[in-house]
């Protein structure tokens, strides 16, 4: 083993051995949609209010604990506590969720509780209305998954839609399986998104293959308002804009929203057609941001970006900053990287990268008004290109260095753990 992979963590180095063997297990997400039904879908919304009743009981049961004791209920009692009121006639209800969806919920309330002691929420906790709960989870049984007409893989190698069923509480629910799972499924997640939609969301182990870069070509990106991308070679790739495209009729929704009465069936009727409207940005954006990421992955072997201030930059831009997801996209890019057997590389934000010139390393003052760089050295270039060229520069001649938040992003990918903790 090589000194530079000594100095990395346990399971990267994990991962750098089993990058020669060309597999890699990760723990991979599918998301399918569930077909409409009425009456079987009024079954899975009860379950999630089942689900939320579980959450606030919990919630009010460790302030009140916390209040006449001043300690805090472990989870290893509150399963057994949860376990113990499902037998009772009180808490009757909570029989019609399984009881290892009931423990996952305590989970749920350990997992905030711990977030907040390590001081990486701003707050405790808090309780949840019925109507925004929106998933439970069953972490090892409790459901049987059935796929059949499973077509073949086609001649580009992507396989055909299955049917599919689940079985959940004695009900069967259909859906179409657009991608195989290949590996052990984990947990299973019931979800309902602010439309209303109910959507299958399961964890799965599986080895995945690593593929084999060929370019061997490094690149440096900055990131822009006017462009999304500039690259060191000076190209730039602009923005869709997906929320400014779409702003108009999302105001023209929100002010019919407005004009309903609250809790009216019209109410219920537009606030689902703003949500719908708002998921539909959100899946654009997220589209374009992977067919970016792999036409990157394409061409270059190394990428180089810049860690950035995003809350500093949203409290200046706004909704720009936001419209233009530069978050997303470096988790997009990490995982499409760590798939494609590219390198990713985070600078430190306070590189000098754009203040300073990438002939001659000389230091210049500039303004955000002040679009182009004038060195004393005879070179004039753009500020956003400059830039692209320093970010090369460092990100090549550290090697592998990233920041702590992408280390713990790729481990939760290869380790399957919670990226929250």
């Amino acid at each position: 083993m090589s000194d530079a992979e000594r100095q990395l963590p346990q399971t990267f180095r994990q991962v750098a051995c089993q990058r020669m063997s060309e597999t890699i297990t990760v723990h991979k997400m599918y998301k399918y949609r569930l077909y409409r039904c009425d009456k079987q879908d009024r079954k899975l919304r009860h379950m999630i209010f089942v689900a939320s009743t579980v959450w606030n009981h919990f919630i009010a049961l460790q302030r009140r604990y916390y209040r006449l004791t001043g300690k805090y209920i472990t989870l290893t009692d509150m399963n057994n506590h949860v376990l113990k009121l499902r037998k009772t006639e009180r808490f009757s209800l909570w029989q019609g969720l399984h009881s290892q969806a009931c423990q996952n919920v305590c989970r749920r309330v350990d997992d905030g509780y711990q977030r907040f002691f390590k001081q990486l929420a701003k707050g405790r906790p808090k309780f949840k209305k019925a109507k925004k709960y929106s998933s439970f989870t069953f972490p090892q049984s409790g459901y049987q998954l059935k796929v059949y007409n499973q077509n073949p893989p086609k001649a580009n190698g992507k396989y055909g839609r299955a049917r599919a069923v689940i079985q959940i509480n004695g009900t069967t629910y259909k859906f179409v399986q657009e991608r195989p799972m290949v590996g052990q499924i984990k947990t299973l997640t019931v979800k309902r998104d602010a439309v209303g939609r109910l959507w299958l969301v399961f964890s799965v182990k599986e080895q995945m293959p690593i593929a084999k870069t060929s370019t061997g070509q490094s690149g440096g990106f900055d990131f822009g308002l006017k462009m999304f991308l500039t690259d060191d070679q000076g190209r730039g790739t602009p923005s869709p804009q997906f929320f400014a495209q779409g702003l108009n009729k999302t105001r023209r929704l929100h002010r019919q929203l407005s004009r309903k009465v609250e809790g009216s069936k019209r109410y219920k009727r537009a606030r689902r057609a703003l949500a719908k409207h708002s998921g539909h940005i959100a899946d654009q954006r997220r589209d374009y941001h992977f067919k970016l990421a792999h036409h990157l992955c394409d061409e270059y072997a190394l990428l180089c970006f810049e860690d950035l201030n995003l809350e500093g930059m949203k409290r200046w831009w706004g909704r720009k900053v936001s419209d233009l997801g530069f978050g997303k996209f470096l988790n997009i890019l990490e995982w499409v990287a760590l798939k494609r057997g590219s390198r990713f590389v985070k600078i430190n934000r306070w590189e000098r990268t754009t203040q300073k010139c990438s002939g001659c390393q000389r230091d210049h003052t500039l303004t955000l008004r002040d679009r182009m760089l004038h060195c004393v050295c005879g070179l004039t270039m753009d500020r956003d290109h400059n830039a692209a060229i320093n970010i090369k520069t460092v990100g090549t001649s550290t090697g592998y260095r990233s920041d702590s938040q992408t280390k713990v992003r790729l481990r939760s990918r290869v380790e399957g753990r919670s990226p929250r903790l």
